[in-house]
């Protein structure tokens, strides 16, 4: 029998399984949700299907970063409207502009520790 990778390791353990095979579909709940400037977007669907909290404001991590300084007014207007929605929310792990890439900002902040899973709204996350 092969070994397991370190994925398959930690995927099993949030899963609450002996072991994961590849191909397996799991659920987990991760540590952290990251979320940047599409949070606007993201935010409105929540409106839309009318979800009015969050499961744990302090899974979410939210990093202005993409349309930074806002070069229009809707951008200006998205950046209102994620501000509003993380005081709503109560999301401690807020950085507005100014404080770096998403990526880095949650490597750097202490928020990816080995072991632990991630999830992220940019298609950049898994960097």
């Amino acid at each position: 029998m092969p070994g397991k990778t370190f994925s398959e390791k930690i995927l099993a353990k949030y899963a609450g399984l002996d072991e994961v095979e590849p191909g397996q579909i799991v659920e987990v709940t991760p540590d952290v949700a990251m979320s940047h400037d599409n949070t606007a977007a993201i935010a409105k669907t929540f409106e839309r299907i009318g979800v009015d909290h969050l499961y744990n404001p302090d899974l979410h991590l939210v990093v202005l970063d993409h349309c930074v300084p806002p070069a229009n007014e809707t951008f200006a207007d998205n950046h209102k409207q994620i501000r509003e929605f993380v005081r709503k929310h109560g999301i401690r792990n807020f950085y507005d502009i100014n404080n770096g890439i998403c990526h880095q900002v949650m490597a750097e902040n202490g928020h990816c520790l080995p072991g632990t899973i991630m999830t992220g709204s940019d298609s950049h996350s898994t960097t």
